[in-house]
């Protein structure tokens, strides 16, 4: 039940960041929003680190892991902000989302063991998510549709680059303090992009983005904290559940800018609701 309810609350999490994300790139460009969303994390993250200290299970193998959680986290953040700045919501989350199936695919070749009806119902749950995922607008022509199908592209590898981090970080979750598998992506995009956009005076930030940087990098950790505890209990199934962050912010998008929903994705919306509910009650 931990990983049903670790993933939930990553989804809820995950989904916040990934509206804010949207806002903020309207006025600033995605290097930047990323930059101060690292930077909040690492102030949010480095005080608990401090106290928690190095733990002696900290050895190369380990160590590996969160440099490998930490770095494709930092890429997957960087190709979604770029998709969110040119892309639909509702075409670019779903399609990330799918990050979910892929962590559960490497736990499952992995050796990681899922029960035979929980496996059938992750097959349902990703089955809704790829029908979620199919979210262009038949009325996008011309040049919005291109920008609709880059974007799709950056959230396709994001997908891939943020499916490794999701297994790296429960692999290492299982061996660390809880919070030591939160603070890779900050030290390394703080080292990596804010840094260099503050020596080169490129990193810039606006009144209009800096509250939706703020939330976007607390709920990011959020999001990270629950789906590192879900995952002690199963990286399959709090993966999957976790990726359900594209679905509901494609929903918010519907409802909060007006984006519209396919038929195929409200169909996608009701089977990974049903999945939801049949996991649910399997792992209970």
């Amino acid at each position: 039940m931990i990983a049903v309810l670790g993933g939930l609350g990553a989804a809820g999490a995950w989904a916040l960041t990934t509206m804010c994300y949207s806002r903020a790139t309207r006025t600033l460009a995605p290097a930047s929003v990323l930059a101060l969303v690292m930077v909040v994390g690492l102030a949010v993250t480095a005080p608990l680190v401090a106290a928690v200290g190095v733990p002696d299970a900290l050895d190369d193998e380990a160590l590996g892991l969160l440099v490998i959680a930490g770095s494709t986290n930092v890429a997957g953040l960087l190709l979604v902000v770029s998709a969110l700045r040119i892309g639909k919501v509702g075409v670019v989350a779903p399609l990330v989302s799918t990050e979910g199936a892929i962590a559960a695919v490497l736990a499952v070749v992995a050796g990681e063991a899922v029960e035979p009806g929980a496996g059938a119902t992750l097959a349902v749950i990703v089955a809704g998510i790829a029908l979620a995922s199919i979210g262009r607008d038949e009325l996008d022509e011309g040049a919005v549709a291109r920008k609709q199908t880059r974007a799709a592209l950056l959230a396709m590898a994001a997908a891939l680059a943020f499916g490794t981090s999701l297994y790296a970080t429960g692999r290492v979750s299982d061996e660390l303090p809880l919070v030591w598998a939160l603070i890779p992506a900050r030290v390394i995009g703080v080292l990596a992009v804010a840094l260099p956009l503050l020596a080169t005076r490129r990193l810039a930030v606006t009144r209009d983005a800096l509250p939706f940087v703020v939330l976007a990098g607390i709920a990011e950790v959020v999001g990270f904290a629950f789906f590192a505890l879900g995952a002690r209990d199963g990286i399959a199934i709090s993966a999957v559940l976790a990726s359900q962050f594209g679905v509901v912010a494609a929903i918010a998008a519907f409802f909060l800018f007006g984006e519209r929903l396919t038929r195929a994705q409200r169909a996608g919306v009701a089977a990974i609701a049903v999945g939801v509910a049949a996991l649910t009650w399997i792992q209970a």
